[in-house]
């Protein structure tokens, strides 16, 4: 009797199906959660509660012949959050299991993804075929897990004890205030233990209760969280209406006092009594009148009373308005300082809103004889004022005296001179001078300021550097050119008074402009990097610079031979005119990089375009130096090694490489370590051996990893390798940085 084996009938209906007309489609299973084998144990998930620290899942996917097309790609699919896949996102892809009817895939759970009805699909290329979709899954990415906190508004502060409170029938919002991007998830917000409708960040409470709130992952990644917050307790209190009773009086004498009552009494309640916004007594229990004294300065405001205690609101009263019955000004009506001219007087005056006034000047403290009405005119040197006394009202006050003015005879001026607004030397581009202020001065040497009375009678004159400027004879003078740069001052004439201000120097900043280019901006064995300017130097005080330090003040044109920024300064009238900055730095190889790296690998009879970045020019050569291409990519066909010369600017680098023909075997799962030479060690594809960015890791059956490597040399087993079985069997993982290539079992038979 003839034996056939398994894997013998499975090829041949294979080949049938490959050979017979496609009478039937292929069959897409609906995909189910699997085991992660890269934890211990062996359980499929039930809900996928990912975070930061934790965002590995696996999918099982199986499908029937007939055998799908050689370019076909299997992707798994995420509905979104209720089960619809018409905006589908793609978990993983499988471009090598096109002859693999049970294989897995694995995901990340994207951090946006919050629900309870999430759904998974396949959906093969070519041809094109989706599987049914899968069961229902509660999937969350838990982005925040730890405590949160609230408080009223999100404002962070949490009130003493915990308690807020809510008066006649308003309302608090209270907020979480640490959870970053708060808005991206859906909570779950309780009063004393009842689960409240709302899901958003911020609640409106206006009855009363414990409140707290935690984010809701779902029923099952919930218990995976931690996030329960701090509780709020909101107690609702009854307005009380206070008011201050109507007084007496509101306006007074300064021998006068009034008491203020508030409307309620007593009842243990604090009370704080307020002129406008500030506290004038308080809070005192049952202090509820307070004695308003028509004595104290600045009694006059709006007095209102705030009362608070237990089960009640805090609430503030209106004002009531307590003025002076009899209060009245005085008022300067001239400048505090004055001049006497020779043959010239002043006129005083001053304004009063008392009732039926009395007048009485003063010069130096001494009543003037006679001076008894609203103005005087005087011409003598000395200190004024008046006297003003009220003769009507309710209130009987005493005389007020009105601001001093000083009437000054000058011995001589001095004018004051000075920039308006800012001004730098060497940085403004304009800039206005002005006549700042006029002094009096008297035989003393005293100043007394005078420049809003004599401002407009004094006559200018500007000069610049000794020389009188024709024309320019007002109070300012603008400046807006570099030929305008000098010292300044102004001379100012009054009466037989002449005097001259103070200088100021102006230096304004030229509008020249100063370029500098270089021969390129890197530094590599043999090349010279030349710095020169366009502007001509001849004659030129300058300076060249490197990091801010000098390095040349001779040099037209700069040979820089080390690293730093450069720069080139010119003195013009004092002022230095800067270039702009030129970094100069060592050259870096390592920006020109070659797509497939310094090994690439292709099957033989196709071909291969390898491309490089990070440089202006590129060689491609092979191995006898011929010259295959002048472009950014060469497309080659043939083993060996060849080389790519890649220019900088005027830095060159070479790129070696080597090109091999990709295997066509497949990965073997068995070998027979038996020494013969024959079969006795795990030998993989180049596509996969000896790849630095390829990782092998080989299990024993009890799950124990005994190889992990990159770069795998087709070493396995050495030959000091003890087996414990005669026919042995492990399991191997092939991966990259971002996915699972390969994966299967290796039988060792000796």
């Amino acid at each position: 009797m003839k034996t056939i084996s398994f894997y013998g009938v499975f090829l041949t209906l294979v080949m049938c199906t490959l050979l017979a007309p496609n009478t039937q489609a292929q069959v897409l299973n609906k995909p189910t959660p699997a085991d992660n084998p890269n934890l211990a144990g062996n359980s499929a998930w039930t809900a996928a509660c990912a975070s930061a620290s934790f965002n590995e899942y696996y999918v099982n996917f199986t499908w029937n012949p007939p055998l799908v097309s050689g370019d076909n790609e299997f992707i798994l699919e995420l509905s979104d959050a209720n089960g619809n896949f018409s905006s589908a996102r793609e978990l993983d892809r499988a471009t090598d299991k096109n002859t693999e009817f049970d294989f897995d895939f694995s995901f990340a759970l994207p951090e946006d993804v919050q629900g309870d009805n999430y759904r998974f699909r396949v959906r093969s290329t070519s041809p094109s075929v989706t599987s049914p979709s899968s069961d229902p899954f509660s999937m969350y990415f838990i982005g925040y897990n730890n405590p949160i906190l609230v408080s009223q508004d999100g404002s962070g502060v949490i009130p003493p004890g915990g308690t807020l409170q809510v008066c006649d029938g308003s309302s608090i919002r209270i907020e979480t205030h640490n959870v970053p991007d708060a808005n991206t998830y859906q909570y779950s917000w309780y009063r004393s233990g009842t689960l409240l409708s709302e899901t958003s960040n911020a609640l409106t409470v206006s009855e009363s209760g414990l409140y707290y709130v935690e984010i809701d992952y779902g029923i099952i990644c919930s218990g995976s969280a931690n996030t329960l917050s701090n509780t709020i307790e909101i107690v609702v209190a009854t307005s009380q209406g206070v008011a201050i009773d109507p007084p007496s009086q509101t306006t007074l004498c300064a021998t006068e006092t009034v008491t203020l009552d508030a409307n309620i009494s007593g009842m243990g309640y604090l009370y704080t009594w307020f002129n406008g916004a500030n506290i004038v007594s308080g809070p005192t229990v049952d202090d509820s009148s307070y004695v308003v004294d028509g004595s104290v300065t600045g009694f006059e405001g709006d007095y209102s009373v705030r009362i608070e205690g237990v089960g009640i609101c805090a609430e503030q009263s209106n004002a009531i308005t307590i003025s002076s019955a009899a209060d009245y000004t005085v008022s300067r009506g001239n400048d505090a300082s004055l001049v006497l001219l020779p043959g010239q007087n002043q006129n005083l005056t001053v304004s009063t809103t008392a009732l039926s006034p009395t007048y009485q000047w003063f010069r130096n403290g001494v009543a003037i004889t006679g001076e008894t009405s609203a103005s005087i005119t005087a011409n003598q040197a000395g200190t004024y004022y008046a006297e003003v006394t009220q003769n009507g009202g309710a209130c009987t006050l005493p005389p007020k005296n009105s601001e001093e003015t000083t009437l000054v005879l000058p011995n001589n001026f001095e004018v004051i001179i000075d920039y308006v607004g800012t001004y730098s030397d060497c940085s403004s581009d304009n800039v206005t001078l002005t006549v700042l202020q006029i002094n009096a001065l008297d035989s003393g040497g005293n100043r007394s300021d005078v420049t809003s009375s004599l401002r407009t009678a004094f006559t200018y004159q500007w000069i610049k550097d000794g020389t009188n400027l024709p024309g320019l004879t007002s109070d300012q003078l603008t400046l807006n050119d570099v030929s305008d740069n000098g010292f300044y001052t102004v001379e100012g004439s009054i009466t037989t008074f002449n005097t001259t201000s103070n200088p100021l120097g102006i230096r304004l900043t030229s509008d020249e402009t100063l370029a500098i280019s270089s021969t390129d901006l890197q530094l590599c064995d043999g090349v010279t990097v030349s710095i020169s300017t366009t502007t001509d130097l001849t004659g030129e005080s300058y300076t060249w610079t490197r990091d801010g330090v000098t390095v040349s003040t001779t040099d037209t044109e700069l040979a820089a031979i080390e690293t730093g920024t450069y720069q080139l300064s010119i003195s013009s009238d004092g002022c230095p005119i800067q270039s702009n900055e030129i970094v100069i730095t060592d050259f870096d190889a390592s920006i020109v990089e070659i797509d497939g790296g310094n090994a690439i690998v292709f099957p033989e009879g196709e071909s291969e375009t390898v491309t490089a970045t990070g440089a202006s020019a590129f060689e491609w050569y092979d191995e006898g130096n011929n010259l295959l291409s002048n472009t950014d990519s060469v497309t080659l066909t043939d083993e060996g090694n060849y080389l790519l010369l890649a220019s900088v600017g005027a830095c060159q680098i070479t790129r070696s490489f080597t090109v091999s023909y990709r295997d066509n075997f497949e990965i073997p799962n068995v070998i027979t370590a038996n020494g013969d030479g024959i079969n006795d060690l795990w030998v993989i594809p180049n596509t996969y051996s000896r790849n630095t960015e390829v990782s092998v890791i080989i299990y024993n059956e009890k799950g124990e990893e005994i190889i992990n490597e990159n770069g795998y040399e087709n070493n396995w087993p050495q030959s000091s390798v003890a087996f414990t079985k005669k026919n042995q069997i492990f399991y191997y993982k092939i991966k990259n940085a971002r996915k699972t290539l390969r994966q299967g079992t290796i039988t060792v038979i000796r």
